[in-house]
């Protein structure tokens, strides 16, 4: 491309030069030529005046003196009625320009000059226009070469920008290069740029949160699997299949609730359910857990409440309350129920050191952890707990309380599904 944009402008400059030069040459050449024999003309009529002058003074006429008087530089004949012709210079060899012209006295003058004047001038002329042409066209080939080097570097900037986001590497290069069209093309790679990496992103983050999230489950059922191959009693069995599949549910739910939620957060599936059911659920899962590292999980407060939001999705976050506290707490954990207004509170607390004051208001930020942890739970907890419109929040410090809001039904309207707002 480069090479056809300096080729096409160099044609198009000689193209311009050849019709224009031709043009010039021609009418700087008839221009010298009509010059010379204009001046010719002018020396004879001029040398004749004078002869005629002399001739009625009765002035002598001869070569010297109307040489001297006249300053001819041309050859010059001069005729004179009953007088022998006198000649003033050299006579030219060759091609001649001559003029003649006829005195009152019945003179006649001629003047020549050598055409070699002319074509020298012509010549002169030539050159000029010569060297000019050769300076214009060194000038398009700079310009040419500019104007491709500034075409098709951006060319190829895009390109390589094009290659880097084929092979994976979504950066942004925020490059302008002063022409609309590119410009443009920068600004369409740019956005798709933006658009693969937080595609990306959020690919990276729901395969983080489903690790996260599915860790602590998969544990429990496989404990439940394990205790049902070491047991023989059918009635254990059934009882342990029963607790299984249930988790299998909540499995199912929770992968459910990361999908969706990495695709649009804002879609909910929110209905009015048991808070006891659920709280009961996630003690009865994790008391095990709670036994091996001997320390206790307890359930105080109100009872008997409905909430609105996502079974699945509640029992979540509790979960991810209680293995925080089970990880970075200490002495037994309290889960406890109650009402604020028209919402429904489960608090989680325990007896451990509490949150880092350094990390109070950034508790909830993905990466952050006072200790050697992912920082994910928390942080997906949350986003959980926003998706049906309820909230997670740290109320204390030292010792940690974190708690979750949801709306809650009134009594009267427990068969009533409620609209999330």
């Amino acid at each position: 491309m480069r090479r056809r944009l300096i080729n096409s402008t160099l044609a198009v400059v000689l193209v311009v030069i050849a019709v224009f030069g031709v043009s010039l040459v021609l009418v700087e050449t008839r221009t010298i030529s009509s010059s010379a024999q204009e001046s010719v003309d002018s020396e004879a009529l001029r040398l004749a005046s004078i002869v005629d002058s002399r001739l009625v003074g009765g002035e002598p006429v001869n070569p010297g003196i109307i040489a001297q008087q006249a300053d001819i530089t041309r050859y010059a004949e001069i005729r004179i009625p009953g007088r022998a012709p006198i000649e003033i210079g050299k006579r030219p060899s060759g091609s001649v320009i001559s003029a003649s012209a006829e005195g009152e006295q019945d003179t006649e003058i001629t003047v020549e000059e050598s055409r070699s004047a002319v074509t020298r001038e012509v010549a002169r002329s030539l050159l000029i226009i010569g060297a000019v042409a050769l300076l214009a066209v060194v000038a398009a080939v700079a310009l040419a070469v500019r104007q491709a080097n500034r075409l098709t570097s951006p060319l190829t900037d895009l390109a390589e920008t094009a290659e880097r986001l084929g092979s994976g590497d979504p950066r942004p290069r925020h490059r302008r290069y002063g022409v609309p069209e590119l410009d443009r093309v920068a600004d369409v790679l740019d956005a798709s740029a933006e658009r693969i990496a937080r595609m990306l992103t959020a690919e990276r983050r729901l395969a983080a949160d489903a690790s996260h999230q599915l860790r602590t489950p998969l544990t429990a059922l496989s404990m439940r699997l394990e205790e049902i191959t070491l047991t023989d009693d059918p009635e254990t069995v059934k009882e342990e299949a029963s607790i299984a599949l249930n988790q299998v549910e909540r499995l199912t739910d929770v992968v459910q609730r990361l999908l969706t939620n990495s695709r649009d957060p804002r879609i909910g599936s929110a209905v009015a359910f048991d808070l006891d059911e659920v709280v009961k659920q996630q003690l009865e899962e994790w008391r095990p857990a709670y036994r091996s590292a001997g320390r206790a999980i307890v359930h105080s407060g109100r009872r008997g409440m409905r909430a609105v939001g996502t079974p699945g999705a509640v029992a979540q976050v509790l979960a991810a309350l209680i293995e925080n506290s089970l990880m970075h707490g200490g002495g037994t954990v309290a889960v406890r129920t109650r009402v604020t207004g028209n919402q429904a509170v489960v608090e989680v607390t325990d007896e451990g050191p509490g949150v880092p004051a350094d990390l109070g208001a950034r508790i909830f930020e993905r990466t952050i952890s006072g200790r050697n942890s992912t920082g994910i739970g928390l942080a997906v907890a949350r986003d959980l707990a926003e998706a049906d419109g309820g909230r997670l929040e740290l109320l204390q410090q030292h010792p940690p309380v974190f708690a979750v809001f949801l709306s809650r039904v009134a009594r009267g309207r427990k068969d009533e599904k409620p609209t999330v707002r």
